[in-house]
């Protein structure tokens, strides 16, 4: 649970593949650039948004109601 993992390139862990397949966000590239990139999983299952870095917890916050 503690390992370091890769969320870019080659090696990022299948977890990431499938965030960034599914919310590819806005820049020219899915890449995850910094830490604290945020995504909201819906109660299906669905990656239904992604956040930047800069995006506050009481942003998403604010969305959560949207998708319960």
């Amino acid at each position: 649970m503690f390992a370091k993992i890769d969320v870019n390139g080659d090696d990022q862990a299948p977890l990431y593949s499938l965030l960034k397949a599914a919310q590819p966000g806005e820049g020219e590239t899915p890449a995850i650039v910094w830490n604290f990139e945020k995504f909201l999983v819906d109660k299906q299952g669905n990656v239904v948004r992604r956040f930047t870095p800069i995006t506050t917890p009481e942003d998403v916050a604010a969305v959560i109601p949207e998708y319960l």
